[in-house]
């Protein structure tokens, strides 16, 4: 009887009910709320989802991402998914996954979209600043300040480049939220720096791009940025790859395979793994709070840098560039171009700035990559 006895004790002891803490409790329901935006509500589901399964893992069975031991103990599941994201191996693989699905002829059409994607990096600078002023360290404020660019593995790259890994899983899901909650966050600050007389402005058709200058552009990019800002590599040289895959023609496969299964892995992997950084412990700080806000304020600057640049080529043009492309700047493609052709349908339904979005848009993922080098090199990391 002691035996039975004894053996359900155990049994009960080793559940997780006799470890979680309020804390987890209230990082389950963060990962459950998560999980519907996912799911019911569209919000970017394929990185919601994993990363919000994975914090819901970590908070129940914190393990799974324990590191290895000092004496050799295997590590947890998601701690070697996680070293993925330190080595900044996952985040490189990602910008090549969205180099061969990204179509650059918009911005090769449209060089002055380069202008809007860089004002739109302005959140970037003013977040760095803001993040000195509420105490955090040089390094820490540089890695904080990319969520301005709405760009996650940036986020994930920078914070592993600095050393600020314990920051991390903060910086990552923040990133991810905003450019999840792009469709609500974008819309009102659009409208309220725009006339409706703008937000109707039609803009001509682009010029049509040739297959010889799609596939000069990725290389001219990777040695023009790469010899000004080597730490940029291995975010902009594997975008470019990826984008020079697609547009040669010559190697469908690997089109194929960096677009679709590749990049399906590699979004599990890192979204699993970054959400397991987010235990009661590690998020529940007045540390994230900050981040939480910074990242929101940057987000906002951001948008409404792109949108009063996007003003100033309007009023330069004579009224021929639409305000609301310069939304777009921010790296979150392609959802941030679409916001701004719904912006712009709403003012008139036959309004069509998809394409003429997508310009800014695809320069805003070039623009962070080079925000983050650029802290990189002033930090003397590669």
């Amino acid at each position: 009887m002691s035996y039975i006895a004894e053996t359900l004790n155990n049994l009960i002891h080793q559940t997780a009910f006799f470890n979680i803490s309020f804390g987890n409790v209230i990082m389950i329901g963060i990962a459950c709320v998560f999980l519907y935006l996912a799911i019911a509500k569209g919000f970017e589901p394929l990185l919601l989802t994993p990363i919000a399964f994975g914090m819901l893992l970590v908070n129940i069975y914190p393990d799974i991402i324990a590191p290895i031991g000092e004496d050799g103990t295997a590590g947890g599941l998601l701690y070697y998914f996680y070293l993925l994201d330190e080595w900044a191996i996952l985040p490189s693989l990602i910008f090549m996954g969205v180099g061969a699905m990204t179509d650059f002829g918009p911005l090769i059409a449209n060089p002055k979209s380069f202008l809007l994607g860089a004002a739109a990096q302005f959140g970037i600078f003013a977040a760095y600043f803001g993040a000195i002023a509420l105490g955090f360290n040089d390094k820490a404020a540089a890695a904080v300040s990319i969520i301005g660019g709405a760009d996650g593995p940036t986020s994930i790259f920078l914070a592993g480049k600095l050393g600020q890994t314990g920051l991390l899983g903060p910086i990552a899901v923040a990133a991810y939220s905003y450019m999840a909650l792009v469709p609500l966050i974008q819309p009102p600050i659009m409208k309220l720096l725009t006339t409706e007389k703008e937000r109707k402005i039609k803009m001509a058709q682009l010029r049509p791009v040739t297959k010889l200058e799609k596939i000069l552009f990725p290389i001219i990019v990777t040695i023009v940025v790469c010899l000004i800002l080597p730490t940029t590599a291995p975010l902009v040289g594997m975008l470019m790859l990826g984008n020079l895959f697609r547009e040669s023609g010559v190697v469908r496969q690997l089109t194929d395979t960096a677009s679709n299964a590749l990049m399906y892995i590699v979004v599990i992997l890192l979204g699993t793994s970054v959400g397991a950084t987010t235990s009661a412990e590690a998020f529940l700080n007045w540390d994230t709070i900050k981040i939480v806000i910074l990242g929101l304020a940057a987000f906002a600057f951001g948008t409404a840098a792109g949108v009063l640049f996007g003003k100033l080529m309007c009023v330069v043009t004579k009224g021929k560039v639409n305000p609301l492309i310069g939304s777009a700047g921010v790296s979150a493609v392609p959802m941030a171009a679409r916001v701004s052709q719904k912006v712009g349908a709403e003012a008139d339904p036959t309004n069509f700035l998809l394409m003429h979005a997508m310009g800014p848009n695809v320069a805003g993922v070039i623009g962070t990559a080079v925000a983050a080098g650029t802290f990189m090199a002033i930090f003397g990391v590669f």
